[in-house]
């Protein structure tokens, strides 16, 4: 008990108390459109547990975008300002196309098209074969979420980023009989719906805070959070309000990251008020709420048989709920926070956590069974950041006063020397990819179903 309140006090001080369809389902790998984010139930048998290294491929940046695959193909943004095609089997380059910013946005992919977005204010279409630009669109600027003294953090009137803001939005394509258009949010506060074919405006909407959550499309309506702490339920063709779900307000727990599951006529929202919500999908009326113990989730939530797999912070773990109820069924504890959105097929469950570990954890084991792998990073380094082996930002500040930015920064910084995994895996052909601040895009062969 003792250590989890020095957590949640840790947190405090550190912070000042400091993708995608229609809903959540198998990957049909013949779907004209590919939304890495919101795909995250994977064709697969029984449990497969993490097998051998097939390949990784290195950048030259810090990798928060998740992969996605097609024809062979697996696509990724780096911290480095590129965004690449990698040839699945071997991990060869095949293309890269250049931004002038960091690439945390995760792609979508249409017919031949693939999009993401940049730091550099714009998002890209590109040529999925080729990588040459088909068009690019320009936002009001994308940058982390900022704040004078954010949380108050000292100096109290400096502007700072968010540490924790790792995520661009990325884009999804809603397909009418009208028209096809590329629907994202942006860090200028706008949720923005462009021409597919074109990258001409159709239509915006004004949120009161910068939006780095990823849209969900289900039938006509997108659902999408702003960092004002606010979901909102859009009409798709017109970019009309149809209601909002207000999450609250308070200093350190405020704002919408994740992105929402939509199942059963419900919408799963996960946020850092700090609890996860359950609201009717036509009214945003609330069904139900669980308390997430002072843990920001910031991990999308995944249904599968009306169970809902998502990921903390401070706790450090995979929750399982009950979807109608939201009872926690089960919870799988890592050693650090799971920010990434868990991929599902079969019986197993894959995501990493920010210590660097990727796990594989059969789900009809109540957590009892699970493999695991480290990125080379942590192999590196957990020993001289890692307190008992598990994350704990008070000895990794080694004294200093947390109450300072500045020093947020250098603990932040320690931590990404683990390679932690915020990339949401992907699994194509028996493997599953997943990328890491340490700047590799892995691969990893997935073993025999048991």
């Amino acid at each position: 008990m003792q250590k989890k309140i020095m957590s949640q006090t840790f947190r405090f001080l550190l912070f000042s108390f400091f993708l995608i369809s229609t809903s959540v389902f198998s990957q049909k790998t013949n779907s004209p459109i590919l939304n890495s984010f919101s795909d995250r139930v994977f064709k697969g048998e029984g449990y497969q547990p993490i097998g051998d290294l097939k390949w990784k491929f290195k950048t030259e940046g810090k990798i928060f975008s998740s992969p996605i695959t097609k024809n062979g193909t697996v696509y990724i943004g780096s911290e480095d300002g590129y965004f690449y095609a990698l040839d699945e089997k071997t991990g060869k380059e095949k293309w890269k196309f250049k931004t002038n910013g960091a690439v945390h946005s995760s792609p979508s992919i249409y017919e031949n098209t693939i999009y993401f977005g940049s730091f550099d204010g714009y998002y890209y279409a590109v040529n999925l074969t080729t990588g040459k630009q088909l068009w690019k669109f320009k936002t009001g600027g994308e940058h982390w979420y900022q704040e004078a003294g954010i949380l108050g953090l000292k100096p109290h009137d400096m502007v700072m980023d968010e540490l924790w803001d790792f995520y661009l939005s990325s884009p999804v394509v809603y397909k009418n009989n009208k028209s096809t258009l590329v629907i994202f949010g942006s860090s200028d506060g706008n949720v923005y719906a462009v021409d597919a074919k074109k990258g001409n405006l159709n239509w915006k909407f004004k949120t009161n805070a910068a939006v780095h959550s990823t849209p969900v499309i289900n039938k006509n309506t997108l659902y999408i959070g702003s960092w004002d702490a606010d979901l909102y339920a859009l009409n798709c063709d017109t970019g009309k309000e149809k209601w909002k779900f207000e999450t609250q307000k308070k200093v350190g727990f405020k704002g919408i990251q994740s992105s929402v599951a939509v199942a059963n006529g419900m919408v799963y929202l996960s946020a850092r008020d700090p609890y996860i919500f359950a609201v009717d999908a036509e009214t945003g009326k609330l069904e139900w709420k669980y308390d997430a113990e002072n843990s920001w989730i910031l991990s999308t939530a995944v249904i599968l048989n009306n169970i809902l797999y998502v990921g903390t912070s401070d706790t450090y773990a995979l929750l399982a709920l009950d979807s109608k109820t939201g009872k926690e069924l089960s919870r799988f504890e890592t050693k650090g926070y799971v920010y990434g959105t868990p991929a599902i097929a079969g019986n197993t469950a894959y995501f990493g956590d920010f210590t660097g570990n990727f796990f594989a954890l059969n789900l009809l084991s109540s957590g009892k069974e699970f493999s695991s792998i480290s990125t080379e990073s942590r192999k590196e380094n957990a020993a001289k950041i890692l307190k008992d082996d598990k994350l704990d930002a008070v000895y990794a500040a080694k004294g200093a006063d947390l109450s300072l930015y500045s020093e947020n920064k250098k603990v932040m910084d320690e931590f990404y020397k683990l390679g932690s995994i915020v990339s949401s895996p992907f699994i194509s052909n028996k493997t599953v990819y997943f990328g890491s601040a340490d700047g590799y895009l892995y691969a990893y062969h997935l073993q025999k179903s048991k």
